[in-house]
């Protein structure tokens, strides 16, 4: 398989976290611990499913998440941040951070979810 050729270290890191939903999932892992789909779900409610199970699953092809599969009746599967994927949690705080600081009057924070 052909490398992906990335020109910057910040382009990287964008791909791999900047789609709409990975930051939150990846803060909501990391200060969760392991979640099942629903849980995930409710948390980020503006998401329709297909869109979490497909960030779910690039965030689990890069390796930040984890995918546990429990064989019973009815099988449940549970999600759970790597060690790889920890290690983004100094740049979701300062993300959070930053957004604490600078948001201004055209938006409003319903579901605050960063450490003040």
């Amino acid at each position: 398989m052909d490398k992906i050729k990335i020109g910057y270290e910040i382009e990287f890191t964008l791909r791999v976290m900047g789609d709409k939903w990975k930051g939150l999932i990846l803060y909501y892992l990391i200060e969760n611990e392991s979640q099942r789909f629903n849980a995930l779900h409710r948390f980020i409610e503006k998401t329709s499913p297909k869109t979490l199970t497909n960030q779910l699953r690039e965030l689990e092809s890069d390796g930040l998440v984890s995918r546990k599969v429990f064989p019973e009746i009815p099988p449940h599967v549970e999600y759970s941040i790597t060690e790889k994927g920890e290690s983004l949690y100094d740049i979701l705080e300062l993300m959070c951070k930053w957004g604490y600081e600078n948001i201004d009057d055209e938006f409003e924070i319903i579901n605050p979810q960063c450490k003040k």
